[in-house]
């Protein structure tokens, strides 16, 4: 008997799908939101995740889903958008934790502050991940082709993400799919950390990359 197809379909406003949501956050985002927002992150996170308003925000992201179980994740979302999201959902799920939180992201902002470069006309890729076990299966192909489906629809010229510049191998394979680096941000407190800003242009045919699995945006 054969395996269910994968199917992609828009996330809901649950806490359970808020918890898978976070998980793949934090993956693509190679542990950042754990430090972040502490060892309760995935909760804080999923409930955050419930209101409408802000960047992690169900209203932006896609699930790949193969019968019952999720296998994969992406977000993204205009650079309108960004700027009018509100932390407010995310500062009440944090509860009493709120305050370490803000002197993380603190310590962090420069890192924040590289969102605020996006440009009109952008669509932004937050974080994309596939279950280990599915990865080449074609499941971030599908992925990328929706954030990519989701930008034209919102009116965005170009979709682009943001890199670790040590990130050499995730790198080559966003070249390999149109994109560019159009910017760097080098954090000054931080020898030798770096960001690079890919993007591609969105044109009328629907971008379909090749590759069957790309790694985090990060």
């Amino acid at each position: 008997m054969s395996e269910e197809p994968i199917i992609l379909r828009a996330a809901r406003p649950d806490v359970a799908e808020g918890l898978a949501f976070a998980g793949y956050l934090n993956a693509a985002a190679e542990g950042f939101f754990q430090i972040w927002l502490g060892k309760d992150f995935n909760r804080v996170i999923a409930h955050a995740y419930t209101k409408p308003g802000h960047d992690l925000s169900y209203e932006n992201a896609t699930f790949a889903v193969r019968g019952e179980r999720i296998v994969g994740m992406a977000t993204g979302y205009t650079a309108d958008q960004h700027r009018a999201s509100s932390l407010t959902p995310l500062r009440d799920a944090q509860g009493y934790r709120a305050v370490r939180a803000a002197i993380i992201a603190a310590v962090f902002a420069p890192l924040f502050r590289v969102l605020d470069t996006l440009e009109d006309g952008d669509f932004y890729l937050q974080a994309i991940a596939v279950d280990p076990d599915l990865r080449g299966a074609g499941v971030g192909s599908l992925l990328m082709k929706r954030v990519a489906e989701e930008g034209r629809a919102s009116g965005s010229r170009r979709l682009c993400l943001d890199v670790a510049g040590s990130n050499a191998g995730a790198r080559r394979l966003y070249e390999r799919l149109g994109m560019n680096v159009v910017s760097e941000s080098k954090i000054f407190y931080m020898p030798g950390v770096r960001l690079l800003r890919m993007a591609k242009a969105i044109g009328r045919t629907i971008w379909c990359p090749e590759e069957p699995h790309l790694p985090a945006a990060r």
